[in-house]
């Protein structure tokens, strides 16, 4: 599949016999990593629900467990490996359980041997590209009972009429891509996602219609790079076409992830601006402030330019919150370039930022790059980070207090069962105490208390 070549779109189809071989059966499922991950663990929970199968209490009495892992970083797989090896002992005393590991991972030869080799527990073991293939894969086992791995390299299949089986009823997930094409040195995605492919939009619309029907509020659109969708239908600004029809299928609230300063369309900011079911909340990694580091990086943009971006979206859409990612350590940084993310965290005021080490990853061009600074000094680095974005964090959340923002409830607070929790229009984290409520309320909230990554706050009565 080249860049501009259309994926091959097919049909799921489950057929009446596959339907009922997990009655009586168990499953649980394991996701790791990003949202594309749990997204994919809806598939899989929605494929086992089809096949019959309910989903266990709890994890050790299921007859069939799934490890769907990710690979974006090293100590990532190592924490998966450790949590599959510790399930040796339950494969022991009941043989007849099923172990299945999929995901990124899956796609890394490497990996692929030492599950051969080191983890016979591990009885199925398939890819990011044929989630369509795993009722076959394991009725197959389940008659056979002999070890199954099929990875496919193959990335330009688009199934589209999956069943899912969502996490929330009132927040869903919806792909519109899958793959990345951008080749970022330290990244190992285009080499486990495969290349960018892009779902038609009328099967895009048809899924949120479908959600909102069913009483849905609030659809997050997926993908690697989502300012990229369309390239390869021959879309021209396909992403900024797409967000405009999804918000005018009259869904209460519309966010995406993940978004790329390099392909980032002012279209797509005006368009943002028009519709106000398009939340002002934008996560736009940056990964470094440093010309040199992002040019190492292959990020194919410029600090200035991550400002200019940065500065026309304000201009535009001035209560728009920003989140970001930024690597720490990346080969051969220098303490000045260090210094240069230090100012674009200062300039821009990131409402959070998920933050990291540099961690190689084998396979991709920035492994082979010379590592040359010290873990202490990386470590430090994060710190001296994590400190300057922590404060700009609580300075934009007491900004809140007093003032009333409308939240989407998720439920009770899994730290207190005394408070519900939910996320604003411009995706705070607000803690809340109500009468009563339920998942899936939009409710108005009066924000009392201002924390680092979170707001505490009443319900107000009507």
């Amino acid at each position: 599949m080249t860049r501009n070549q259309q994926a091959e779109v097919s049909e799921f189809l489950m057929t009446p016999e596959m339907s009922v071989i997990g009655k009586g059966k168990t499953f649980a499922i394991r996701t790791y990593g990003c949202q594309a991950n749990v997204r994919d663990s809806e598939t899989l929970s929605g494929l086992l629900k089809s096949m019959s199968f309910t989903e266990a209490e709890e994890e050790k009495d299921a007859d069939v467990i799934l490890f769907n892992t990710c690979a974006i970083r090293k100590n990532a797989e190592e924490h998966v490996l450790g949590e599959v090896g510790n399930l040796k002992p339950l494969k022991k005393k009941d043989p007849e359980k099923i172990f299945v590991l999929c995901g990124c991972m899956a796609q890394e030869e490497g990996i692929v041997d030492t599950l051969l080799k080191k983890y016979p527990q591990v009885d199925i073991i398939f890819g990011t590209h044929n989630l369509d293939r795993f009722p076959e894969l394991l009725a197959d086992f389940m008659h056979r009972r002999q070890r199954i791995v099929d990875v496919e390299s193959i990335e330009g299949r688009i199934t589209e009429g999956l069943p899912v089986s969502r996490t929330h009823r009132h927040k869903a997930y919806v792909n519109i891509m899958y793959g990345c094409d951008k080749f970022c040195t330290y990244c190992i995605v285009p080499y486990t996602r495969g290349k960018e492919r892009s779902r038609k939009m009328e099967h895009i619309l048809e899924e949120i219609r479908e959600f909102k029907a069913s009483g849905g509020k609030e659809v997050t659109l997926l993908g690697q790079n989502v300012n990229a969708y369309g390239k390869d239908l021959q879309m021209q600004d396909g992403f900024t076409q797409l967000l405009e029809q999804c918000a005018l299928t009259g869904i209460d609230r519309i966010r995406f992830y993940t978004s790329h300063p390099r392909d980032y369309t002012s279209s797509t900011i005006d368009v943002m601006a028009k519709y106000d079911n398009i939340m002002n909340s934008l996560h736009l990694p940056v990964q470094s402030g440093s010309d040199e580091i992002l040019k190492k990086m292959n990020r194919g943009y410029t600090s200035s330019r991550y400002f200019d971006l940065y500065d026309e979206i304000k201009a535009k859409i001035p209560q728009m919150t920003f989140t970001t990612d930024i690597i720490v350590g990346f080969p051969q940084e220098t303490e000045e370039q260090f210094e240069d993310t230090l100012k674009l965290a200062d300039y821009c005021k990131f409402d959070a930022a998920f933050t990291f080490i540099y961690s190689p990853r084998e396979g991709t061009p920035a492994a082979a790059m010379l590592d040359n600074i010290p873990a202490e000094v990386k470590k430090e680095r994060l710190e001296r980070l994590n400190e300057r974005i922590g404060m700009y964090a609580r300075q934009k959340n007491e900004e809140y207090v007093g003032k009333t923002v409308e939240v989407l409830c998720d439920g009770i607070s899994k730290k207190n069962d005394h408070v519900y929790a939910g996320y604003s229009a411009d995706n705070k984290l607000v803690n809340f105490t109500a009468n009563q409520v339920y998942a899936g309320d939009l409710v108005k909230v009066k924000i009392t208390e201002a924390r680092s990554y979170s707001l505490n706050g009443e319900m107000e009565e009507n």
